[in-house]
């Protein structure tokens, strides 16, 4: 394990984040975004256990393309590239450990139950919302799409809201 280094300049992250997204504009035509995914490899795996379901079903219908596979995207490509991405700079940051980051107040097993629903709640709504908040805010908002300037206000605002009922869990 090697020692822990201090944590990058949020603005220094942050303007390599909008090269990041630059670079994935200019060299494959889209935004950043991960909820494309996630919805691809639910339909993949859905389609692998019931082939008959997923051609009933109109949405999941268009995902299953005889010439090209439901994975065969370049949204999966990209979250695979954020995995691997994050175990690079967490090794080389000296921050790969398995831990569950928690408050001293919260379990372990209720963090994680907290963190699935957190998860699900998200993913729903990235669905309803057609994208995820990184697709919202990274990709749509530096189209100035006034959808994803909204979304953005909400789901900060949503955040503040439920700060105070969840706050006591990190104390």
């Amino acid at each position: 394990m090697k020692t822990e280094r201090p944590l990058w300049n949020p603005y220094v992250a942050g303007a390599a984040l909008g090269l990041v997204l630059l670079g994935s504009f200019l060299v494959l035509g889209f935004g950043l975004g991960a909820s494309g995914a996630a919805n691809r490899a639910g339909v993949a795996a859905t389609h692998s256990v019931a082939p008959a379901v997923v051609e009933a079903n109109d949405y999941m219908r268009p995902y299953v393309n005889a010439e090209r596979g439901v994975l065969d995207d370049w949204l999966v490509f990209e979250v695979i590239g954020v995995f691997l991405g994050g175990a690079v700079g967490a090794y080389s940051g000296g921050r790969m450990k398995r831990t569950v980051e928690k408050g001293p107040n919260i379990s372990v097993r209720s963090r994680m139950w907290f963190a699935l629903g957190g998860g699900l709640l998200m993913g729903i709504g990235a669905r309803v919302a057609r994208g995820c908040a990184s697709g919202q805010a990274l990709t749509g908002g530096a189209l100035l799409s006034a959808g994803s300037w909204a979304f953005m206000m909400m789901f900060f605002a949503g955040g503040y809201l439920l700060a105070p009922f969840v706050r006591r869990q990190w104390r």
